[in-house]
């Protein structure tokens, strides 16, 4: 096996059966291994695959299959895919069938409210992660602290907060000019 595929598979195997709060949660751990370890992407390539990946229908880690396609392409896309999604399904049915015959117990209760804070903090390190990438404005990191809190803190639903803001960077373009 080519040594780029297997690299893949490292990369994202362990990834994928560890991303419990989704995919969003491991969006930090691919940035800093794709970009900082591996070296396969310059922080700019990162934040463009993640924002491809973003608006494109499906989940968050189809970014792993773009970072295998811009590496070995067809094949790198195929590995890539499969070894971030048999791992976390293999989890996923596994832990399912035992999770749902206990039910009510105390254990899992403790676990839930143990594992949301992890999720969150997750996930605010790949929100963090993808900016760094970007080499983020102080306009972009405030309008985006300014978005989290206004989710965080209102049931305003979140397309049109993001038509607001880009309402608000398409005039800060045109005041800028």
């Amino acid at each position: 096996m080519d040594s780029v595929l297997l690299r893949i598979i490292l990369l994202f195997a362990p990834l994928s059966a560890l991303s419990f709060g989704g995919g969003q949660t491991i969006i930090a751990d691919i940035q800093h291994q794709s970009v900082l370890v591996y070296h396969w992407l310059s922080g700019q390539e990162f934040a463009d695959l993640f924002a491809i990946s973003r608006v494109s229908p499906g989940p968050t880690t189809l970014i792993s299959a773009l970072i295998g396609w811009h590496l070995e392409g067809f094949a790198g896309a195929i590995t890539a895919t499969l070894a971030m999604y048999i791992p976390s399904s293999t989890v996923f049915v596994t832990v399912s069938l035992f999770w749902h015959r206990s039910e009510g117990t105390r254990w899992r209760d403790a676990i839930e409210r143990g594992l949301a804070p992890v999720a969150v903090g997750l996930i605010f390190a790949g929100a963090v992660a993808v900016m760094q990438s970007m080499h983020a404005s102080t306009f972009a990191w405030a309008t985006t602290a300014i978005a989290a809190c206004v989710v965080y803190f209102t049931k305003l639903n979140p397309y049109i907060l993001m038509s607001a803001v880009a309402l608000v960077y398409v005039a800060a373009f045109y005041i800028s000019l």
